[in-house]
């Protein structure tokens, strides 16, 4: 066994062989312990120790989804909506400077006005060089300086032909066509759509200032015609619907009020007008969606939804003053040719559910007013009104769901049930319609067919409750007005309240049972407030008889009915 002398001397020959191979280094190199350069155990050291290779996965989730570009500063919208105001304001400055520039030279005698439109225009330019010079360094807040050299240009081609007479209406005219180019060519350059907004404002906007251009109507149909189809397919090309839908709200009024003071009599070149508009913009709609193969967004489609209402009024006006025999059936006919296409387009992207909306809202308007007032005759409305709920139950229950029927028909079919019902019900204005007698009791049939049809659906069960008590009242009336006397009325209530009851019991429909409360109610109260103060002694007596035993018994099977539950419950 080796003693403490000869294992220290190996460990000094351990030292010395590994002094030897070691370098040489400084000794205030060696003195410093290693364990010191590290960091505490903290969070702060985790990221010293982050594996070099996490660096470019960490700057891409902080850059976000477009990896490579820059995301603007987004406090809450803040920072860019200050530099924003900043910009515009800054660009609003700089044409009111052009405008001031060129006032103060026109009234110092210093231009004359051949030269004041020669600044304005390059004034216009070198605002869009300049911008188009700044495009590389920052595309979004260089595209301010174009745009008010936009307005510029515009206001000086206006300026050149109103006010100082020395162009004319066709060179304007041209102006404004290639100043509109130019609007859409810089909007695609800086991909803003703000351009192309210019170019829809000043082009709609030449016929109310070049007066000439609004002197033919089929100039103003080409002309407006031309500009809704140039917008429709910039819209497609930038991918925003914004251009063509202000251009469609733009052409219809702008159409409409250039046409009533110019030549109201030429009335069929202003239906050719709408109807091609119709066309164009339904196209450029269903053409953008299938292109971009994005469907209408909710939003989308509410900004949509005003102008299909103002085309179909304006059109339906126009035909009415024109073409009354007609006007039902071209609007129906729009109608089809709107369902046609979102056919179409829902062949090709699948479901369409905010388009839904906006075709059956247009479908639901079409029908009710050309279909229903103008072109079904009133003595005809209430049969017509009566088979609509079944139709309605029945194809809820084939297609197992209400929510598949879209809220505009489900609300033009309830709206006529409902309003042929309460006509039906009160029994006012019935002379002409065709076996109006019965009219309450198919009524309530009707509606206790569609209680049946839904009642256990979970998600209709407002509509049953609602259906159920509407029922009660219609089949109440259709006693009153098929029955005479005061106690044959009464009699018929209570035999319908004790039917409902031993229905209910039968059928195990405790709703249906408590529902026959609504017609004990009726009952008593008619007896003790209108059949007793004039009824005869012998009347009366069998009034109370007969409300008595009604009460007592529906009072015992009402009973038995609000015991169902538990009865179930414990069976």
């Amino acid at each position: 066994m080796k003693t403490l002398e000869e294992r220290l001397a190996q460990v000094e020959a351990r030292l010395e062989r590994i002094e030897r191979l070691l370098p040489a280094m400084p000794a205030t190199q060696t003195a410093d312990p290693p364990v010191r350069t590290e960091a505490p155990p903290t969070a702060g050291r985790q990221e010293t120790v982050r594996p070099a290779h996490a660096a470019p996965e960490m700057a891409r989730r902080a850059m976000g989804p477009q990896y490579g570009t820059a995301e603007p500063l987004r406090p809450g919208g803040s920072a860019l909506s200050v530099t924003q105001i900043l910009g515009w304001t800054g660009a609003t400055a700089l044409v009111l400077a052009v405008a001031y520039l060129i006032r103060l030279a026109l009234d110092a005698g210093w231009l004359t006005p051949e030269r004041q439109l020669g600044l304005a225009v390059l004034s216009g330019f070198v605002l869009i060089g300049t911008g188009l010079k700044l495009r590389s360094a920052d595309r979004q807040y260089a595209s301010l300086l174009p745009a008010g050299g936009l307005v510029v240009l515009f206001l000086a081609v206006y300026g050149a032909h109103l006010y100082y007479q020395l162009i004319g209406v066709q060179m304007a005219a041209g102006a404004v066509f290639l100043t509109c180019l130019a609007a859409l060519w810089l909007g695609r350059m800086f991909e803003s759509e703000v351009y192309g907004l210019f170019a829809v404002v000043g082009s709609y906007s030449a016929p109310f200032l070049l007066h000439t251009l609004a002197g033919s109507v089929v100039d103003l149909v080409i002309y407006f015609s031309a500009w809704s189809v140039l917008f429709c397919l910039y819209s497609i090309w930038i991918g925003v619907r914004r251009p063509y839908l202000l251009a469609a709200y733009l052409a219809l009024f702008g159409f409409q009020f250039l046409w009533n003071q110019t030549a109201p009599t030429e009335w069929r070149a202003a239906f050719a007008f709408q109807t091609l508009q119709f066309a164009i913009f339904l196209a450029g709609a269903i053409g953008f969606s299938v292109r971009h193969k994005r469907p209408m967004q909710s939003e989308e489609a509410v900004a949509h939804l005003p102008l299909l209402l103002i085309f179909y009024g304006l059109q339906y006006w126009l035909l009415e003053r024109h073409m009354p025999a007609f006007a039902p059936w071209i609007a129906l006919g729009s109608m089809a040719v709107l369902l046609l296409a979102h056919l179409v387009a829902k062949r090709v992207l699948g479901a369409l559910p905010a388009s839904s909306m906006l075709v059956g809202t247009y479908a639901a308007l079409a029908i009710f007013h050309a279909g229903y007032m103008e072109l079904l005759p009133t003595a005809f409305a209430p049969w017509v009104a009566l088979l609509l709920l079944p139709a309605l139950g029945f194809y809820v229950r084939a297609r197992g769901g209400y929510v598949l029927l879209g809220w505009p028909i489900r609300a033009l079919v309830l709206g006529i049930f409902f309003l042929n019902y309460v006509r039906v019900v009160v029994g006012t204005g019935l002379e002409a319609v065709p076996a109006h007698e019965v009219l309450a009791l198919l009524y309530a049939a009707s509606l206790y067919v569609a209680y049946a049809l839904v009642r256990r659906m979970s998600n209709l069960g407002d509509f049953a409750t609602a259906a159920l008590y509407v029922g009660h009242i219609a089949m109440m009336s259709a006693a009153v007005q098929i029955l005479d006397g005061r106690l044959a009325v009464s009699l018929a209530w209570s035999v319908i309240a004790i039917a409902c009851l031993a229905l209910a019991f039968r059928s195990r429909d405790k709703l249906l049972g408590k529902s026959s409360l609504l017609i004990f109610a009726a009952s008593a109260a008619k007896v003790m407030l209108f059949d007793l103060s004039h009824a005869a002694p012998l009347v009366r007596i069998g009034l109370l008889v007969v409300l008595g035993v009604t009460l007592y018994a529906g009072g015992w099977m009402y009973k038995k009915v609000d015991q169902l539950d538990g009865q179930a419950a414990t069976g």
